[in-house]
């Protein structure tokens, strides 16, 4: 990788250096910064052969560390997503988390890997490895815990590969958590664009958006996104879930085989043409509509990133997993290695 794929973004308060990766691989264009891991652009081709950056993002670090913009393009752990009162027993000890979110724990807490600077392992042209170390009771969690995450450009798609390992049994879930536009982040809101959900079955929560543990059918409800249509389309519906969560902020059931990399969602842009599949070999995929984005910073370009002018696929075990076992388990055992992968696949939508 030359120097012109890398760049000083920034330093932090403490002066510690923020770096900037670029990936390429042939049309496709990706940068991310060691600060929270952070994909901060990615650029495809639309219908027209056209570059669209489809990735919100921010210009400077100072964006980046506005508390608004939350853990925008980052990779988040150790725990993604939600444990319900901030705290969760294992091997027959409690142990208390930050309550960052209410009374419960969002991505980690206050100091989740969203918000620290990760070591910068290798660098290629279209491939950047970052580490990252967390020591025994960061944040609560027991075991010192050691995790790698790569990001790859190739083939139409970015990939995400996820390693970790950790001394002592504790628990984790990984994910990503980029904001797409397929119109392009200055687009403004995505409400128009398509989304598809292949699962047929979704977790339900409760206020605070903690699972009640129910593993529910979306059949006649507005949680049905097996056939694709518009984001908007049932968003503000009168039901229960969607008035919880302000729209859709929900874990969907991804289906497939144990193990190997199904179909968790495809989204498309009419205005672009631009189509998103993601597979994963997950159990979940979060998916977040935006709707809590009033208030963020002007974002790249000066853009006025606002409601539900991107939204989330987070590929990731289910929320709140500790306290219900009929979940996905997310206990590391000490000693064994955690794996996952997910790919971000892009192309053109057919008849647009």
């Amino acid at each position: 990788m030359g120097d012109n794929n890398r760049r000083i973004f920034g330093h932090m308060p403490d002066g510690t250096a923020v770096e900037e990766i670029t990936l390429r691989d042939g049309a496709l264009t990706c940068s991310a910064i060691t600060y929270g891991g952070m994909l901060r652009a990615l650029t495809v081709p639309d219908k027209n052969g056209d570059p669209v950056d489809v990735l919100l993002g921010m210009d400077g670090l100072e964006g980046c560390l506005h508390k608004k913009i939350g853990s925008m393009g980052a990779l988040v752990g150790r725990y993604a997503n939600r444990i319900g009162g901030a705290a969760f027993s294992l091997n027959g000890k409690e142990y208390r988390l930050a309550a960052n979110n209410g009374v419960n724990h969002l991505h980690g807490g206050p100091k989740g890997f969203d918000k620290r600077v990760w070591t910068l392992e290798e660098a290629a042209d279209n491939s950047v490895l970052f580490s990252i170390f967390s020591p025994d009771g960061d944040e609560g969690y027991p075991g010192a815990l050691t995790v790698r995450a790569r990001y790859t450009l190739a083939d139409g798609a970015l990939r995400i590969d996820y390693e970790a390992g950790c001394d002592a049994d504790t628990v984790i879930n990984l994910t990503n958590h980029a904001y797409f536009n397929l119109s392009g982040h200055a687009s403004g809101p995505v409400l128009g664009q398509y989304i598809q959900m292949p699962g047929s079955r979704y977790t339900p929560t409760l206020p605070g958006s903690i699972p009640t543990g129910e593993i529910a059918d979306v059949a006649g409800t507005p949680m049905d996104l097996r056939t694709a249509q518009p984001i908007g389309a049932h968003i503000d519906d009168d039901f229960e879930q969607l008035t919880l969560a302000g729209g859709y902020d929900h874990n969907w059931v991804v289906e497939g085989p144990a193990g190997q990399l199904n179909l968790a969602a495809r989204a498309w842009s009419p205005d672009t043409g631009i189509l998103m599949e993601v597979l994963t070999d997950q159990p979940g995929v979060q998916f977040y509509a935006g709707n809590a984005m009033g208030g963020c910073p002007a974002g790249k370009g000066g853009a006025p990133y606002d409601k539900r002018w991107g939204f989330c696929l987070e590929t990731q075990h289910y929320p709140d997993s500790p306290h219900h076992e009929n979940f996905p388990t997310t206990v590391l055992k000490a000693g064994e290695t955690f794996k996952t992968s997910s790919v971000y696949r892009f192309g053109v939508a057919e008849g647009i």
